[in-house]
């Protein structure tokens, strides 16, 4: 058994908060410096300027890439071989969260209650934790920041099993095209099918985190990605929904056994700056 120490946990959340708000990924700037390429709109092609440039000076001013630092979302792969030396990992994340938001002068934007009690807890906890257990004695920690625009734009629906491939691509095809300007295009889109309701929507977040533009492993979720993306694109919605041919920089499928008497579909939109960190103890 190897024992984790809870402040290296986190330590380690803490840097995460400030690599994920200020530093866009590579695999995300190449996505970006490619559609540019591709973007025929004078407009559109100055909306791929801009993104670069921000994140150019995000990174060196260590500024954060967009005022809304997002909602601290984690995908955590805990070893079956390690322990806390004390406390849980969970308590660790969050007080990571509360030290990395603080240290780095980002955004709170929780509220304690979603309803009766709109309060902000000013330290942008609890986070959304998704905790898996695997065979090995490392902690892998992945952070997903994820603003409200974005966010605000997710859908799922309970398809009939006879609508099938298509129903599955008019569906998500609609869902990113009505979303319009608001989820901040170009993006990328996390599609979940299959599970149940939650899982589903579960995936579809997950998909996210994938390198982007990075092909499904199954030759025929990757061909369902390639045509839903060339509709997708193919809509004019365009950069910050003023119109071109980059919608989305990619989209991304995860899929799972599900009932046979249903089929699930999420879909979960990431804006341009799809910001995320990672880290190995």
């Amino acid at each position: 058994m190897r024992i984790v120490t809870f402040d290296s946990i986190k330590d380690a959340v803490c840097e995460m908060c400030g690599t994920a708000a200020c530093d866009l990924p590579q695999d995300v700037l190449d996505a970006l410096k490619c559609a540019g390429k591709k973007e025929k709109s004078e407009l559109g092609a100055d909306f791929f300027r801009q993104y670069l440039l921000n994140a150019d000076i995000a990174r060196k001013e260590r500024l954060p890439l967009c005022q809304d630092t997002g909602f601290a979302v984690f995908f955590i792969r805990l070893g079956s071989e390690v322990a806390l030396d004390r406390g849980t990992v969970s308590e660790a994340v969050n007080a990571g969260v509360r030290e990395g938001y603080k240290k780095f002068f980002l955004r709170k934007s929780i509220v304690a209650d979603p309803l009766f009690d709109r309060k902000n807890t000013f330290d942008n906890t609890p986070a959304v934790i998704h905790l898996e257990q695997v065979p090995g004695d490392k902690i892998n920690i992945i952070l997903a920041p994820k603003g409200g625009g974005s966010e605000n734009m997710s859908a799922l629906k309970m398809l009939k099993p006879a609508e099938g491939r298509q129903g599955v691509v008019d569906f998500v095809v609609n869902a990113v095209t009505s979303a319009g300007g608001n989820p901040c295009p170009p993006t990328v889109v996390g599609v979940g099918i299959g599970g149940t309701m939650e899982y589903a929507a579960f995936m579809a977040k997950k998909a996210l985190i994938r390198e982007v533009g990075k092909s499904s492993a199954d030759p025929r979720y990757a061909e369902l990605e390639k045509e839903i993306l060339e509709k997708i694109n193919a809509s004019g919605v365009g950069p910050q929904g003023l119109g071109g041919d980059i919608t989305a920089l990619a989209v991304h499928i995860e899929f799972h056994p599900c009932h046979l008497a249903s089929l699930p579909v999420a879909v979960n939109l990431n804006c341009h700056a799809a910001r995320h960190a990672e880290v190995t103890l």
